[in-house]
């Protein structure tokens, strides 16, 4: 790739596309998140973004897999600091694209932020492939359940 745009919606496209062609069997999730555990024994994951169905933010989803070696499928993974930290670096060029919110960028920053500040907070990322994939884990059904009209079986 000559040069990357960074500050255009389509040149966010071209890089997503440049970097999904370097993940081996990538597909894109139809689904995905950062989860946080919670600060207090409440055994649920916390998710500042969730990327529901027919959403457009699929940038954000080929830098995470990158970072994290994943090719999109449906599971739980367990996310470092240094993953994350990595991935909001790899993601902050794109705030040049004054056109496009960035919330996952907003989100990925608030759980690093936390993970950092209480090293007993863990991070994880759920991807969904297709939502009548089974689901990977206690997480990927809380993420699951907020989708209007789905009700996940766990």
């Amino acid at each position: 790739m000559a040069e990357l745009d960074w500050s255009t919606p389509d040149g966010l496209e071209a890089i997503r596309d440049h970097l999904a062609a370097k993940i081996e069997g990538w597909r894109p999730p139809v689904a995905y998140a950062v989860g946080l555990s919670p600060a207090s024994s409440s055994p649920e994951w916390g998710f500042a973004h969730i990327n529901e169905p027919e959403g457009r933010h699929g940038l954000p989803a080929v830098i995470l897999a990158t970072v994290l070696g994943h090719d999109g499928s449906t599971a739980t993974l367990d996310v470092s600091v240094s993953q994350l930290s990595a991935a909001v670096e790899s993601l902050a060029p794109a705030e040049a694209c004054t056109e496009l919110d960035h919330p996952n960028l907003a989100a990925w920053r608030s759980a690093l932020a936390e993970a950092q500040s209480n090293p007993a907070r863990t991070l994880l990322a759920v991807f969904v492939a297709d939502l009548d994939d089974p689901v990977s884990s206690e997480a990927d059904g809380a993420m699951r359940a907020t989708f209007e009209g789905h009700t996940p079986e766990l």
